[in-house]
C-alpha cells in the first residue's frame, strides 16, 4: 500500500501557505483600488477614469479561486486565522464606510453586512426572571377558610 499523501479528510487544500493566500489577497485589493473605467469623450478619444469597485466577500473568495464559504472555512485553520481575519477586517470596514456614505449606500450592504460579518439591526435584551416568594401561603388559606366554614 502506498504511503498517503496530501490531507486525510477532503479535497488537498488551495494554498500551502498564509503567505501565498496573502500574495492572491494583496492584488485583489489591489485591482479594486485601481480598476478604471473606459470613457469616450465627444471627439472619440478614449481614456480611463478611476473607478474603485467594492470590496466584497464573495471577490475575495472568487479571485482565491474557492468561494465564499470555503473562504470562512479556511478562517477555522490555524495557519490562515490572521491573514483571512485581516482581509475580512478590510472589507468589512469597506462597507461600513459605504453604508455612511450617502452616495453609495445601498440597502444589500445591510444585507451583506448581516450575513458576511454577524450583523444585528435589533436591540437584545437578556431579561432575567426570578422566583418571587408569595407574600402568603396559599394553601394555607385555602385550608383555613375550608375550617372556618365548617365551624
Amino acid at each position: 500500500m502506498g504511503k498517503i499523501t496530501g490531507k486525510p479528510n477532503g479535497r488537498p487544500l488551495l494554498y500551502e501557505s498564509s503567505e501565498d493566500m496573502q500574495i492572491i489577497i494583496d492584488e485583489y485589493f489591489d485591482y479594486c483600488d485601481n480598476r478604471l473605467k473606459q470613457v469616450h469623450s465627444k471627439e472619440g478619444e478614449s481614456y480611463g477614469i478611476s473607478n474603485p469597485e467594492p470590496y466584497t466577500m464573495s471577490g475575495l473568495a472568487y479571485a482565491l479561486g474557492m468561494d465564499r464559504r470555503t473562504l470562512i472555512d479556511y478562517k477555522n485553520r490555524d495557519e490562515f486565522i490572521l491573514t483571512i481575519q485581516r482581509a475580512r477586517n478590510k472589507v468589512e470596514a469597506d462597507v461600513e464606510r459605504r453604508m455612511s456614505d450617502r452616495d453609495t449606500f445601498t440597502p444589500g450592504l445591510i444585507f451583506n453586512a448581516k450575513n458576511n460579518f454577524d450583523w444585528k439591526d435589533k436591540s437584545e435584551q437578556d431579561v432575567k426572571v426570578q422566583a418571587v416568594q408569595p407574600l402568603f401561603d396559599i394553601e394555607r388559606v385555602k385550608l383555613e377558610d375550608n375550617i372556618s366554614d365548617k365551624i
